[in-house]
């Protein structure tokens, strides 16, 4: 774990993800009626955002882009996916149910720490959908680092846990918790969220991806090179990651930050309480309170 100094406040979260979509209306039907969030609004300028119900703010915000070109995955640096926790293990269960009803692919997988369920939206971008083990289970070894497996789910098991409830879309509660990125290379991108912004690694696979958190989470980015090393930023004229946020608990470590972020020459701008930069692979990040 880094040094209470130098590591990003512990309370540090992922917030808001704005995705490019090639047809706004197919893309809100989709993440209404398959991922079950809800539509807060829908701007007239070709936006729109979702959310859970009793959220102050949208999880997600959907932007369409004119003439959109397709994108294949792993085509590119930018979203591999973003993942939304469910607080509980019967809304997992739910959403499996849910899902499996539709037809849709779903992948799987339990890390250990959590169970997850993935599926893509119709521009290929890639969705997480989880709930997390108790935390006093997880595993951790003396380095610091969280013992994450990729076994299969125990379906069963999260259907009889959602028995006969009625799914009724994601509930209230859910927020993001992590972003999972493809990124051009490693050394740079460690650097960046490690030295300079001060999230721990909380776990690596053989020089392929980095897995980093603050305040001892499994993870809150999922950093990898599986578009392959030195693979340029997914274009603007694609469906994809426009940003995410990274949320701050505080005034003071929205200033640490942004203090550090100078001291470390990365160009930057500030707008409406924000600041905005970009990784080393161009992503971009807006971190708010």
């Amino acid at each position: 774990m880094s040094s209470s100094s130098s590591a990003i406040a512990a309370e540090t979260r992922i917030g808001l993800v704005q995705l490019r979509v090639s047809n706004l209306k197919q893309s809100i039907r989709f993440y209404r009626e398959i991922v079950g969030l809800q539509l807060i609004e829908e701007k007239q300028e070709g936006m729109a955002a979702l959310g859970v119900p009793g959220a102050a703010k949208p999880l997600l915000q959907l932007r369409e882009i004119p003439d959109a070109v397709p994108r294949p995955r792993r085509s590119g640096a930018g979203l591999y996916h973003f993942a939304l926790l469910v607080p509980d293990r019967k809304s997992l269960g739910l959403s499996l149910r849910h899902l499996k009803s539709t037809g849709i692919h779903i992948g799987h997988s339990d890390h250990l720490v959590s169970e997850a369920l993935y599926i893509t939206d119709p521009d290929n971008n890639g969705i997480e959908i989880y709930s997390d083990r108790p935390r006093d289970t997880w595993q951790w070894d003396e380095q610091g680092r969280v013992q994450m497996g990729l076994d299969p789910i125990d379906q069963d098991g999260l259907l009889a846990e959602a028995g006969d409830t009625s799914w009724n879309g994601l509930p209230a509660g859910t927020t993001v918790g992590h972003i999972h990125l493809h990124v051009t290379e490693l050394p740079t991108t460690e650097h960046f969220y490690i030295d300079v912004l001060g999230f721990d690694i909380v776990a690596s696979m053989s020089n392929s991806a980095l897995f980093i958190s603050a305040g001892g989470y499994h993870h809150h980015i999922g950093l990898n090179v599986w578009a392959g090393v030195g693979a340029p930023l997914t274009p603007a004229n694609a469906p994809g990651l426009d940003y995410y946020q990274i949320v701050l608990p505080s005034e003071a470590a929205q200033m640490a930050v942004f203090a550090r972020l100078q001291a470390a020459s990365v160009p930057l701008r500030t707008e409406g309480g924000t600041i905005i930069t970009h990784d080393p692979s161009g992503i971009e990040v807006h971190f708010g309170i």
